[in-house]
Formats: C-alpha cells, structure tokens, sequence
C-alpha cells in the first residue's frame, strides 16, 4: 500500500447530467490521480432537505459534515500525486469554509440544459435549484474574484473531440496529459456513489466520450419555461469557454477587435440596455425576416450628437416611406441614445449604429400584416474613430455591381436591405482597395459603396446628383461648408473619366467623416497627396462638429 502524502486537488464543477461521471472515470484512467464523487452530496441533503430515493441510506454511509468533509476528505492526504472531485454546483450551499474555493485547482464542465433537461426529467422532475446553473455562474464569479478565473469546458465539445478538449483542458490544470483518458471499461465502479443504480444506468454502458447524438431529444413542453430560465445562465458560460466549435466542426477562437474597449459594451435592444454579448433580436424580427429594417449612423463629439435631429428627422421619414406603424417617439429615441451614451461613459470619439427594424413577427413570412409587437429599437454605440485613413488617402476601383434605381428601390429611404451595396464592397475587398466607386444605371457615377463622393476641378467642386445616391447628411454639411468656403459647387451627372481625371476626389459620410482619394481604378489623382481644398474642407469640417451638436446630458464638462 502507498504511503499517505499530500494531493494536489482538482475540482471539477458541473449541472447534473452533464457528462460529469464519464469525465470522472476519464480522470480515474490516469496513473497518478485519484477521484472522489460528489464528496459534498450528503451534505447538500442534509442542509438543504432534499428528498432522494437513497436518502437515508446516503445519510447513513456518508459523512455529512460539509467541513469535516473539505478538510479530512477533499484535502486529507492521498495515495497519489492528485485528487480528483467531482462536485455538483449546487452542492456547494450555504456554510461551508472558504478553503473550498481557495485551496486546489478549479475547473466548470457546462452542458446545454436542452440536453440536461429530457436526461433529468427521467429520474427527478427537474427544476431550477435542481440544475444548479446559477449556482455555476456564482462559482466562475467567485473564483474570478479570487484570481483563480476557471477553465471551462462545453459536454459536447467534449464529445466532439475528446482529445483535443481533454488536452486543453491539461493544459490549462497544468498536468500532463494521458492517453488513457480517452478509454475505459464499461459497467460499474469502485468510485461510483452508492446512488449510482439511480443516475448512472447510461454510462456504465460507455467506455469513451461518444459523439452526441445527430439530433436532441424533443423537449416536453412542460419543460420550456424552465428552458428559458437556464439557458441564459448557460449562454454566460459558454461564451467563456476555452473554444467553441462551429457547425462546420472547425474551431473558432474569438477574433481581435479593431477597438479592444468595445468588448465590454452597453447596447440598446427593444426597451433595455445589456451587454455586448446579450445584445440579440429575435429570430422573428423583422430585420432577421428580410432587412427589413431603417438605420442611421450618428457622431459624438466633445459630449455632442453632430446632426443628431438630422438624422432622426431621416429615420423618421425612411420608417413612414416604409409603412412601420408603432415607431416609438422621438422623445423615447432620444433617451434610448442618452441612457446607452450615459451608461457606457461615451461622450467623445464614438459611433453610433442607430436602427428601427419593423419589429417582432408572430410568425415567419414577408407580410407587415405579422408585425404585431411595435417596432424594435437598437442603439449600438462603440469607441470609434474615422474608419479610413483621412491623412493619407484611400484608393477605390469602379464596381460592375450597378447603384440600385429609384425604380426599384429608392436610396432616399436609408433602410438596412444593403446586398446591393455589399455586392460592390466584395468586388472592392477582391481587388485590395479601401472601397468601390458605383455607377447608376446609365453609366455615371453615383456614390461609393459607403460614402457619397465629390471631385475638384479647376477650382470648382462637383458631386453627383441624389438621383441614385443616399443624400447623405454628411455630403450635405461638406456642401454647405462649400459655399461658406466661397468656392463654386455643382451637382450634376458625372462621368467616371471626370473623377479618373480630377485634380482632387473626396468621399464623405459619418463613418469616415471627410477622406480624401487619392487613386481610382490604377488612375493617381492630382499628384497623389491630399489636395488643398481636401485639406480646408477637413478643416472647417472638423471645427463645425467642435462648435454644434446637441448635448448629451451628464457630460462631464471640464
């Protein structure tokens, strides 16, 4: 017999049914571990009354003393180098000592309660204290506030790859891996709880971690509110996973953003504010439905909105072209911008993303008739500078994708059915340009896939009519500084050789603000630098958005 030593204890925190007893007896596999199954239970039912088939028995076998337990059982010494726990989140209930979060290494095994919920509902009705997801979601917030953030790994990642998630999950315990915990023998264990007979029926038939099945098991609907309870508690941990996997089955990390603070902000849906993260409209909208939906993009400058009754007086107009009927007031626009503004502590160098979509629909399908909730409202504001790069230019080349007619649909609603726009911007990502230039339907230029866009030529500036093109708010302020600036403006059709031979091109839009160009299609303009009239142009742009706006309230002034 091995001599008595000090462990190493490995906590593994889990719901119910969620492959918690296969990922057990993986553990048991190895050569230096051994494993301890929900040495907290009797506990758990002596303290919280909980009534099992076995509970006397359990009570009767098991120590119940939930400190004795923490000290003399999870913490005593061992025979191996490592312990393994395998404990059930709401296990961990009111009074038990701090050493058990403290001491040992922690990790969270989660599982989509869709699957836990048929699985329990076989051996105890289930219920939200049964499952215990809040409590999960308490242990990762406890642990994070310690310092020990936990690894946490998804029951059908594991499925999906075993290896790879196993591995991982070493990795991250700091234990070297073992093959032997892909495998095991089938039946009952020595390690098994004595209410094994009850809960473990399943998986004494296994011998590995199986691929899940094809398809779930149908959901009573006896247990659909209860669905809905759990599953945001789930999504929170899921997301926090050590990496997710796709449909596709290929693994997909979480990428950069361009602004790392807009990972952790507040947005706008419907009539509240959430985080990034929780920021979803349903499936039913109708911007899910058919991009049925308006928008405007807005600038914050110095705790103000640039042109902010501009826009709405747009986003207004665009939801009545479209028939929206229950559009919130302007009033209530307004305050959703301040509060998300307010709230995320955005009073300056900010974009924001405003949208009005139909709204929700009773069921799926084209027809207004099915909107039956009022609209929904988005307000997305991040940490934003210009998009592009204003000091030194960008380069455009020309699209086939043509700028849709007002014939077809008319670019004065500014609605969210952007494929035609899309479509140029891919031709313009494939030929390594910054944007695409589009032209109407006769062959003139029209705008940018993005941007309104104008041009210098011998002094005068030009820019097309608003025939085709969004007659952006930004493209009216540049031509408003345009004449303030006492040089002489035209609108009228242009051809795409007038802007391949101009001495100085610019596209305009909130987005970006005032950027100059400085190649089309291969074609330098002017000698290649930014023109003098960009530069005075950009120039009193930037003094204009210093001086006007409306102001957020609560700015912090200086």
């Amino acid at each position: 017999m091995e001599e008595k030593q000090e462990v190493e204890v490995i906590h593994s925190w889990s719901a119910p049914r969620s492959l918690s007893t296969s990922l057990m007896y993986s553990f048991a596999q190895r050569d230096d571990i051994e494993v301890l199954d929900e040495p907290l239970y009797a506990n758990f039912l002596r303290v919280m009354a909980v009534e099992r088939p076995y509970r006397e028995e359990l009570l009767s076998k098991m120590d119940s003393d939930g400190n004795r337990v923490v000290e003399e059982v999870i913490f005593g010494p061992g025979e191996k180098r490592y312990r393994f726990c395998k404990h059930i989140a709401k296990q961990r209930v009111p009074g038990l000592t701090n050493d058990l979060m403290k001491r040992g290494k922690h990790f969270i095994l989660i599982r989509n309660p869709l699957h836990i919920l048929p699985s329990f509902d076989k051996v105890v009705p289930p219920s939200f204290l049964e499952l215990g997801l809040a409590d999960l979601v308490s242990i990762y917030s406890e642990l994070c506030e310690l310092g020990r953030a936990p690894p946490i790994i998804d029951a059908e990642d594991l499925q999906q790859d075993p290896e790879a998630v196993l591995r991982g999950l070493c990795k991250d315990l700091d234990i070297p891996f073992q093959a032997s915990m892909l495998k095991w023998d089938a039946g009952p264990k020595p390690v098994d709880g004595l209410w094994a007979p009850w809960w473990y029926h399943n998986v004494h038939k296994s011998t590995c971690f199986k691929p899940a099945r094809e398809f779930p098991t149908p959901l009573p609907s006896s247990l659909y509110d209860l669905l809905e309870q759990s599953l945001p508690f789930y999504n929170i941990l899921r997301r926090k996973t050590r990496g997710t996997f796709a449909m596709s089955g290929s693994s997909l990390p979480p990428p950069p953003l361009p602004v790392p603070a807009n990972e952790k902000i507040l947005i706008w849906v419907g009539n509240e504010i959430v985080p990034r993260d929780s920021a979803k409209v349903s499936v039913f909208d109708s911007v899910v439905q058919g991009g049925d939906a308006v928008w405007e993009g807005l600038r914050v400058y110095s705790g103000k909105i640039f042109k902010l009754d501009e826009h709405l007086d747009r986003l207004f107009d665009s939801a009545k072209a479209l028939a929206f009927i229950n559009v919130p007031t302007r009033k209530e626009v307004k305050q959703a911008i301040f509060k998300t503004l307010i709230s995320n502590g955005m009073f300056d160098n900010a974009h924001i993303r405003l949208t009005l979509t139909r709204g929700k629909k009773v069921t799926s399908g084209m027809s207004p008739a099915f909107n039956l909730y009022g609209c929904t409202l988005i307000v997305l504001a991040e940490w934003k500078p210009p998009v592009y790069d204003n000091s030194g230019g960008i380069t455009l080349v020309t699209a086939t994708t043509r700028r849709n007619s007002p014939n077809n649909l008319d670019s004065k609603i500014h609605h969210n059915n952007l494929l035609n726009n899309i479509l140029a911007k891919v031709e313009g990502n494939l030929a390594k340009a910054d944007d695409a230039i589009m032209l109407d339907k006769d062959g003139y230029v029209s705008e940018t896939n993005a941007t309104n866009i104008f041009l210098v030529k011998k002094g005068s500036v030009l820019t097309p009519h608003a025939d085709y093109c969004l007659p952006g708010i930004t493209r009216a302020t540049v031509m408003e500084l345009v004449v303030k600036e006492n040089l002489v403006l035209q609108e009228r059709r242009i051809s795409l050789s007038e802007f391949h031979t101009a001495d100085e091109v610019w596209t305009t839009g909130t987005m970006g603000e005032l950027t100059p160009v400085v190649m089309i299609d291969g074609r330098v303009i002017g000698n290649g630098e930014v023109g003098p009239v960009t530069l005075r142009l950009q120039n009193a742009y930037k003094n204009m958005t210093a001086d006007l706006g409306v102001p957020i309230p609560m700015y912090p002034k200086a």
